[in-house]
């Protein structure tokens, strides 16, 4: 049907489809915002349905070397359409309870998705830049989705200006690379490196303004300013969708740089993700013990998982890169159910904010408590659940490269870490209620929020599928 560009069909599918989205949009009142959040729906399911119609057999590249299809950035691209999906499932009745079901939100994180999947599919060094910007400025939209608050108004001026900051330090280093080894195509460019008179200073000088950029896109200490206040400031389904899915775009944004165009020179930027992978550890863990508020805990939170992800990518082993993919599809699943968990409990004038809203949840609903407890202990990393065994998966990988003194601090931080998770939970369990009011969410949204629980504790108990899953993909385009 798209001929030489069938390996693209997802990303076509997914931008005609929008088209349609916000045509049919113009037509429908407020009071008729279901129908557009049902073409949304149409449109992921139409989208996944693209992208595993397209599964290829092995890598295919095209569009002159700027587009590349393999099994990593179907597998990202396939995870990216479940999470934006049940991120929208979480936010329709949060929306409509909150008078805020709008076209816009939908359309934005469409465009925003779209953006993920340029990312995951680039082959060069400009195809990831406009996958990045397309992402970037639907994000900047979607934290001031609210016009009408000024916290996400001020929230998101400071995600922009941060933002353009981070773009404008990536494009530089972008313009560096380019000038040193004549190419933006990934592949040429860990060819050039190899050549002494090219691997030099000036490339050190241009890698690191790019690793800059992509520091802060993932949020990792000292460039993560943005992401508690962001978290804080914008409507929870806003949050959940920037915890979730952008963060697959984030990785593959590291994986194609710094694995597929510079990994012939892995030990110049291993030690520049070291640092920031230790600052991220410490500063996220310990920073989140004196939160309050829940969403701002989870975005210290976010700080500290990304450590231990970076940690995973500065071994520059196949077991450390399948460590790190691994980590990240478990944490986002986990983060998308905290706040869908966040939205469950927020109700018409009310939106849960602070960590003691969740007091005496176990005596409200012992089950929704349940599926909590098994996002808290995940992510605290108790065993046997998933997060447990991903942070497992780095350590190991960690050791195997040689370095215990970060093994080390690895479990310390998750010592550290386990605090404010447990406070959760104590909250939920031995805390009498404070707010005995029905949730408003409707049978939908409780449903999937108890799928994804229940996919937590499953994938506690057979980790090793999915490990599988991820040491098959890297071995195929490593």
């Amino acid at each position: 049907m798209f001929g030489a560009f069938t390996p693209a069909a997802p990303e076509i599918v997914l931008l005609t489809l929008i088209c349609v989205v916000l045509v049919a949009d113009l037509f429908v009142t407020d009071e008729g915002r279901g129908v557009t959040f049902w073409l949304t729906i149409a449109t992921l399911a139409a989208t996944a349905w693209a992208v595993v119609a397209t599964m290829p057999d092995g890598r295919t590249v095209i569009f002159d070397g700027s587009y590349v299809s393999d099994a990593l950035s179907q597998v990202l691209k396939l995870a990216a359409v479940g999470l934006v999906a049940v991120g929208f499932l979480y936010a329709r009745d949060y929306l409509r309870q909150q008078g805020l079901m709008k076209g816009e939100y939908y359309l934005l994180g469409l465009f925003g998705l779209l953006g993920m999947m340029i990312m995951m599919s680039a082959n060069g060094l400009l195809t990831m830049y406009l996958g990045l910007e397309t992402l970037s400025l639907s994000l900047y939209a979607l934290v001031a989705f609210d016009r009408n608050n000024a916290t996400s108004a001020e929230s998101a001026m400071k995600y922009f200006v941060l933002g353009a900051i981070a773009s404008g330090s990536l494009l530089y280093g972008i313009s560096w690379v380019y000038g040193l080894t004549g190419s933006v195509q990934f592949h040429e460019i860990a060819q050039a490196v190899q050549d002494p008179a090219v691997n030099s200073m000036p490339l050190w000088f241009g890698m690191a303004f790019m690793i800059v950029g992509i520091a802060f896109k993932f949020g990792a200490v000292p460039f993560h300013m943005w992401l508690p206040d962001v978290y804080q400031g914008s409507r929870t389904p806003v949050a959940l969708y920037i915890a979730s899915a952008p963060k697959l775009a984030a990785l593959a944004l590291i994986f194609r740089v710094l694995v597929d165009g510079l990994g012939n020179i892995h030990e110049v930027w291993q030690g520049m993700i070291m640092v920031l992978a230790v600052l991220s550890l410490v500063v996220g863990n310990v920073v989140a013990i004196s939160q309050t508020n829940i969403k701002r805990m989870l975005g210290y939170s976010a700080i500290a998982h990304v450590g231990f992800i970076l940690l995973a990518i500065f071994t520059g082993t196949e077991a450390g890169y399948a460590a790190a993919l691994f980590y990240t599809l478990t944490y986002v699943i986990m983060a998308a159910g905290a706040f869908g968990m966040v939205i469950l409990l927020s109700r018409e004038g009310y939106d849960v904010d602070e960590l003691a809203d969740f007091k005496g949840l176990n005596t409200r609903s012992p089950w929704f408590a349940q599926m909590m407890l098994f996002f808290m202990i995940g992510m605290a990393a108790v065993p046997p659940r998933d997060g447990f065994f991903a942070k497992l998966n780095v350590i190991g990988a960690v050791l195997d490269a040689g370095f215990p003194a970060l093994a080390v601090i690895m479990v310390l931080a998750s010592v550290i870490g386990a605090f404010y998770y447990l406070r959760v939970i104590w909250y939920m369990y031995f805390d009498k209620a404070e707010d005995r009011s029905i949730f408003q969410a409707g049978p939908d949204t409780r449903f999937v929020l108890s799928l994804n629980g229940l996919a937590v504790l499953v994938l506690g108990f057979v980790p090793g599928t999915l490990m599988a899953l991820c040491i098959s993909v890297l071995a195929s385009v490593t």
